[in-house]
Order: structure tokens, then sequence, then C-alpha cells
């Protein structure tokens, strides 16, 4: 445990759910943990016990909130779920907190096997299926020349990029064709409990938490996580982002919300001391910011100058491009801010520079 983290409680310990089981961490709450053949090596979904009209009435079952990545893995774990920690009942809806693989990859899956609709916000959808029919901002020729643009300039790391042309529809191979809208401020009703919707911007197009004020619970998705700051990164598809300034506006939505709330992040361990988590991301990203405008008053800086600048262990291929993305975003802030300047040079890449 690192200095931060101490900083706040982990109710339960270092217990984490079994295989193909869950722990429940609240009432109606049950936490499962999946494997992802990540660096990031797993995430964190949420069964709640639910209620739904159905024909003839109310129907009793659970509401899952997000999916893992497709594969077959994932689909086993699954299953031990499905026998073991569903109580007979079905699962009768499924949340998506956002867009990416992890969260949304079986989606389909899981809707087509409980016919359960699928809920999520409206940009996050049609980015999905988006994505799913081209790997937008996660590989092929335009990520390439977005990434080179930025100084990324290694014919090898360029070609692998090229390459994952196919990246999101790998992990992402459907997405159900009708959804319901979750919006900022949203309220669901899941086991006679009221939960509110919170939108979150700069990490996806929009993130969707949920907090139930009843149980002071918040399920934070990859807005709020204990252990590391989530990826915040500029893609091609929006090569003029600020992505960073709308993350750390959109954290200080959960600032109305109890500092003792039980966050549940979907990745690490679930905690308490939502203010003080808040306050250390403002302080991190301030650093890394600080550190950027540091290297670009000594010299113009491209994203890739940047990378061991923010990033002070060596990095794979699939880490350097969301390194990239986020040493952008920094770059991005700085500039939108009117502290850096941007320019175009002759080798096709943008440096940003000090205004003096």
């Amino acid at each position: 445990m690192n200095a931060q983290e101490a900083q706040l409680h982990y109710p339960f310990g270092d217990s984490l759910p079994p295989s193909g089981g869950a722990l429940e961490v609240a009432p109606g709450v049950k936490w499962l943990r999946m494997r992802l053949p990540f660096a990031l090596d797993h995430i964190n979904l949420w069964l709640l016990r639910d209620e739904l009209p159905g024909p003839q009435g109310l129907v009793q079952g659970w509401t899952v909130v997000d999916c893992c990545i497709s594969r077959d893995e994932s689909k086993a774990q699954w299953e031990q779920i499905f026998a073991g920690e569903l109580e007979g009942l079905p699962i009768l809806r499924v949340i998506v907190t956002h867009m990416h693989p992890d969260h949304i990859g079986l989606a389909h899956w899981l809707c087509e096997r409980w016919n359960a609709p699928l809920w999520i916000s409206s940009t996050d959808y049609h980015t999905a299926r988006l994505s799913t029919q081209n790997s937008t901002g996660f590989g092929g020729e335009s990520a390439a020349a977005f990434f080179a643009s930025h100084g990324l300039t290694d014919p090898e790391s360029l070609e692998k990029i090229r390459a994952r042309a196919n990246y999101y529809p790998g992990l992402v191979p459907a997405v159900p064709g009708r959804f319901h809208r979750l919006m900022d401020g949203q309220v669901i009703a899941i086991d006679g409990r009221s939960w509110t919707c919170i939108s979150g911007y700069g990490h996806a197009p929009e993130h969707m938490a949920l907090h139930c004020a009843e149980i002071h619970t918040l399920i934070s998705g990859d807005m709020i996580l204990p252990r590391i700051s989530t990826n915040v990164s500029v893609y091609d598809t929006e090569p003029e982002s600020n992505p960073l300034t709308l993350f750390l506006q959109s954290i200080d939505k959960f600032l109305p919300l109890r500092q003792d709330t039980l966050t549940l992040p979907s990745h690490g361990k679930p905690f308490k001391g939502l203010h003080t988590r808040i306050t250390q991301l403002h302080d991190h990203h301030r650093d890394r910011l600080a550190e950027v405008m540091e290297a670009c008053s000594a010299s113009p800086c491209s994203g890739a100058d940047i990378l061991p600048v923010m990033f002070k262990r060596p990095l794979d291929l699939h880490q350097t491009t969301f390194a990239m993305g986020e040493a952008v975003a920094h770059l991005h802030t700085l500039w939108f801010e009117g502290r850096l300047q941007r320019q175009l040079g002759a080798d096709g890449i943008y440096r940003f520079h000090t205004t003096a």
C-alpha cells in the first residue's frame, strides 16, 4: 500500500471475491472480479438484487453493472456466477457504465442470454456501435498517423498500431441492437432503492456512475479509482479535444456525496474516503502538468517527448498507446489554458512550447 492508499479506508481489507464467485459489499450488492489479459489484470463487476414489472406482475432477479471483455474465459466465469450466485433468479437488465471493451464486451451475450435490455448513455452506445465496425481511436492507419503527428515515429511501433485495426471488434464483437438511455441526474429504481446517474467526461464519451444515497454507495466505474488515475486520452477521432479538463471537472461532481460513501470502483478494491481521493487525483494531475510545463519551458516537446517525463517505468506497446494519449491530453490542457503554444514542424510533428 502506498502513502496515498493509506489515507483511504478499505472496509473489506484484502478480501477479494473468489473466481466465479461473489462477495456482498452492501445490501443487495455483490462484487464480482474477472481477469483481464492486460497489465491492468482485472475488472470489478456488480450484481444488484432487483425486481422489474413483468407481464404477470413483479419479477425478481438481478441487474448487472458492466460485463468484461468478450472471450471464452470471461464467459466461463459468468457461467459459474449464473450457477452459484443468482439464487435461481434471472438477470433482468444489463447496465454499462461506458463503452470501453472491459465494460461492454459481453453485453450482447448477456442481453441475448437472458433476454435482458441494455442500459447505457446514448453517446457511449453509439460510439460502441461505431467502434465494432472499425477500431476507432484504438488502432489502424488513422491512429498510427495521429501518434506519428505527436512524435511516435518508431516504424515498428507504428506498424503494430496499424495492425491493431481490429482491436476493439476483437474484444467487443457486437453491441445489442436496442438500448435504454441513461442521462445525468436520471433516477433508476433498483430493488426499491433510488440510484442516481452521474455523468462523467474525459475518460469516455459519456460515462455513467450510479449513486444510492440510501445505502451511501457509489458505483464509480472508471471515474474514481483508488490506486491509479484512470486513463484520460486524446484520440485521432477528436484530435483537438481537451479531455483532462473535462475529467477534472467531472470528478468534482462527486464532492456533494458523503466522504464515507462506499465507493465501488471498476479496478482496485472498494474503499471509503471519496473526498480524499478526489483531492489526490487533482494533486496528481497538477503535479504532472507542472512536469510537462517545465519540460516544454526547457525546449519544445512532442507527446512522445513527454512520455519519459510522465511515465518513469518501461512501457509495452499497449501501454505506450494509452500513455501517448494521456501525454497529449496534458499538453492540450496547458495549450487550451494559453500556457503553451502548439506548432506543426516541417517534419509533420506537433510540438508545444511556452509563450515567452
